[in-house]
């Protein structure tokens, strides 16, 4: 699929990011399942308001750069009713590629760790 993400702001919400690793797509909100990024909503420093911004817009540049998959796991949504998928493009898991550029860490499930 293709989309043009924009950065959510307080309108309604349709197709756009939250932070680098949630999304609005289509008026479903999305929680990127493979990664973790720092919180920009509300940041607990800033070092990771500054990390969160830039791992927002290398997320929205992925996306905005060409069609994707979203691939379902085991479960189907988090318990804030977000859906859980892993972003591919030709099969390469988008996060993987944030976790590459430093902006995510990997995510499997569990306690996750501060960004300050």
């Amino acid at each position: 699929m293709t989309a043009r993400f924009t950065i959510c702001g307080h309108d309604k919400r349709i197709t756009c990011m939250v932070d680098g690793d949630t999304f609005w797509l289509r008026g479903t909100k999305v929680r990127i399942a493979d990664i973790d990024t720092p919180e920009t909503h509300p940041p607990r420093c800033k070092a990771e308001a500054r990390a969160g911004k830039a791992a927002t817009l290398k997320m929205q540049a992925m996306l905005n750069a060409g069609p994707f998959t979203l691939v379902p796991i085991k479960r189907d949504v988090d318990r804030y009713g977000r859906k859980l998928r892993i972003v591919e493009r030709d099969g390469v898991s988008l996060g993987a590629a944030l976790v590459r550029h430093g902006l995510a860490r990997h995510y499997g499930g569990g306690k996750r760790s501060p960004w300050c």
